[in-house]
C-alpha cells in the first residue's frame, strides 16, 4: 500500500472554476517545494494543458470507461510513489455522467473538495454543500471552497451557512485576472495565453490565506501488478503533428506507443515543410479552423503528407487531423480552403456543438474505446469501416473511415483500452 496526500477538486456544475483553482493549488504547493501530479477526470484535453503547466509535471487522465479501473489504479500508484500531493479534477458536476467524479472518488476513496461559485448566493451556499454531502452518502466527501466571492463579510456568510461536520476551506474571491479565458471547444490552449504564468501565480497567491495552504491528510493506493506490453511497434518511427492546430494528444497514448518499442517524432504541420523521417503519421484533434490559410498554403507539407500515403504508409487521423485530410474545411465565419484532399468530403463550423459523447468501435484489429466531441459537420461519400457505440444508450454513433494505410473518425482513440489494436493502426 502506498500513501499519499490526496484532494479530489469538484463541483455542483461546470463553469464553477475547477480548472482555475487547481491549477492553482497545484501551483501554491509547487513553490513550496513540493511534487505535485494532477490527474483530469474524463476525457479532455485542455484542461491538463494548464494543469501541466502549473504543475510542471505531465497530466493524465483517469477514466473508469475509457482506461478502466486497473489502469486508473496503477496512475494513481505511480504518482503516489513519487509525489507529495495528488490532485484529481473532476469533470462537470460531482454526480454528473455514468461514470460520474463521485464514482472516481468513492472507488479510490480520495476525499472530494466541492467548489461553489457563491457570487450570487448567501446562506443556499450551504444548502448546496449539505445536499453534495449527502447525495450519495458513500462519497468520501470533505468540505467546500467558495469561488468568486464578493468579499470577507460574504465571506463569513457563506461560511456560517455550512453545518459541521463540513469542513469549509476558505473562500477566493471574484477576480478577472486569474480567470482563464475560454473558445468554443473549452479553455484556450496553454501556449495561447500569454499572460498564463502571471494568472497562475495570482490564484495561488489567492489560496495563501485559504486552508488549501496546507496538505491534505494522506490516502492509501495500492499497486496493480504491471505485465509489460509487447514490443508490437519496436523500431517503427512514428511522425506526430504538435503544433496549436493539432495539440490534441493524450499523455498516455504517447507512452503506451513508446512502451510498445515506437521512437517518436514531433512536427509542426502549421510551420514545417517536411516530414520527419517516418514509418508511420499521427494527426491528433486540435483547431485547424483556426489556421485555415496557413495550413492550406504550406503546400511543401501537404505534398509531404500526400507521398506518405501514397507511399502505403499508415496515418490515424483524429477529428482535427481528419478534417485537414477532407477536400475543403470551411470555418465559423464561413470561409473555406482547401486541405489535403486524402479523404473525399468537406466539413463545416456550427455554431453549436454537434457531438459529445463516449465512443467504443470495433476496428478490424479490436475494440478501441475514446470519446467524441466538435463543432462540425462533415459531409463524406465514403462508406464507414466500423461505427462507434455510445455507453449511456446516446444516439452519438461516429463513422470510422479507411482509404487504403489511412484510418480517419472524429473519435479520440484512448490507446489503454487496447494497446494492441491501437498497434495495428501504426504498423507498416
Amino acid at each position: 500500500m502506498l500513501s499519499c496526500p490526496a484532494l479530489f477538486i469538484s463541483a455542483p456544475a461546470s463553469n464553477q472554476g475547477k480548472t482555475t483553482i487547481t491549477a492553482a493549488l497545484a501551483r501554491l504547493h509547487r513553490r513550496q517545494g513540493r511534487k505535485v501530479k494532477v490527474f483530469k477526470t474524463g476525457p479532455d484535453f485542455l484542461d491538463p494543458m494548464i494543469l501541466s503547466q502549473a504543475a510542471g509535471q505531465p497530466v493524465y487522465q483517469l477514466d473508469l470507461w475509457m482506461g478502466g479501473e486497473a489502469h486508473c489504479r496503477q496512475l494513481l500508484a505511480e504518482a503516489a510513489r513519487e509525489a507529495d500531493l495528488i490532485l484529481v479534477e473532476g469533470v462537470m458536476g460531482l454526480f454528473d455522467g455514468n461514470p460520474s467524479s463521485a464514482d472516481l472518488a468513492r472507488t479510490f476513496g480520495i476525499p472530494v473538495m466541492a467548489i461553489i461559485d457563491g457570487a450570487a448566493m448567501a446562506q443556499t451556499f450551504g444548502a448546496i454543500a449539505h445536499g453534495l454531502a449527502t447525495y450519495q452518502p458513500e462519497v468520501p466527501f470533505s468540505g467546500v471552497l467558495a469561488n468568486r466571492i464578493g468579499g470577507a463579510r460574504h465571506a463569513e456568510m457563506l461560511a456560517d451557512s455550512v453545518q459541521t461536520p463540513l469542513h469549509f476551506y476558505g473562500a477566493v474571491a471574484r477576480d478577472a485576472a486569474i480567470e482563464l479565458p475560454h473558445r468554443h471547444l473549452g479553455l484556450l490552449q496553454a501556449e495561447e495565453i500569454a499572460d498564463l504564468e502571471q494568472r497562475l501565480e495570482r490564484a495561488a497567491d489567492a489560496l495563501q490565506q485559504t486552508d488549501l495552504v496546507n496538505l491534505p491528510p494522506p490516502v492509501g493506493f495500492t499497486s496493480e501488478t504491471v505485465t509489460a506490453l509487447p514490443p508490437l511497434l519496436r523500431g517503427v518511427r512514428i511522425a506526430i503533428a504538435r503544433d496549436a492546430a493539432f495539440g490534441f494528444l493524450y499523455q498516455a497514448n504517447l507512452d503506451i506507443l513508446q512502451a510498445m518499442g515506437a521512437e517518436l517524432r514531433f512536427f509542426s504541420p502549421l510551420a514545417d515543410t517536411a516530414l520527419p523521417e517516418a514509418d508511420s503519421l499521427y494527426l491528433p484533434g486540435g483547431y485547424p479552423e483556426l489556421h485555415l490559410d496557413q495550413l492550406a498554403s504550406n503546400t511543401a507539407m501537404h505534398e509531404a503528407i500526400r507521398a506518405h500515403h501514397a507511399a502505403g504508409k499508415p496515418i490515424l487521423a483524429e477529428c482535427g487531423g481528419m478534417l485537414s485530410l477532407l477536400d475543403t474545411l470551411t470555418d465559423h465565419a464561413g470561409h473555406s480552403a482547401r486541405m489535403l484532399g486524402l479523404l473525399p468530403g468537406q466539413a463545416v463550423m456550427q455554431a453549436h456543438l454537434t457531438a459529445l459523447a463516449l465512443q467504443s468501435v470495433d476496428l478490424p484489429a479490436g475494440m478501441l474505446r475514446g470519446h467524441t466531441y466538435h463543432h462540425s459537420t462533415l459531409d463524406s461519400a465514403l462508406t464507414p469501416i466500423a461505427q462507434g457505440l455510445c455507453p449511456n444508450n446516446g444516439k452519438t454513433s461516429e463513422s470510422v473511415f479507411r482509404v487504403a494505410r489511412l484510418t480517419a473518425s472524429y473519435v479520440h482513440f484512448y490507446f489503454a483500452s487496447n494497446p494492441h489494436a491501437a498497434a495495428q493502426l501504426f504498423l507498416p
